[in-house]
């Protein structure tokens, strides 16, 4: 029982892991990785919507909290 609750505990916290977002941005450059245009655009492009949608759901937040 107790295992359980504690396995949940984990499942929760993990639900609210961002380090992966986060860590997107300020990631150091592998030397491995191919260097091309597209790699660097499509990067580029998925930051800035990475950007937007934490904008949007900020906005959101703040919005509903006015409300009420």
């Amino acid at each position: 029982m107790e295992n359980q609750e504690q396995q949940n505990k984990e499942e929760k916290v993990n639900y609210f892991d961002f380090t992966e977002v986060l860590t997107y941005f300020f990631r150091k450059k592998d030397p491995n990785r191919p260097k091309s245009f597209n790699l660097k655009a499509m990067h580029t492009i998925n930051k800035i919507s990475i950007l937007m949608f934490l904008f949007a759901v900020i906005v959101m937040i703040v919005r509903a909290i006015s409300r009420a």
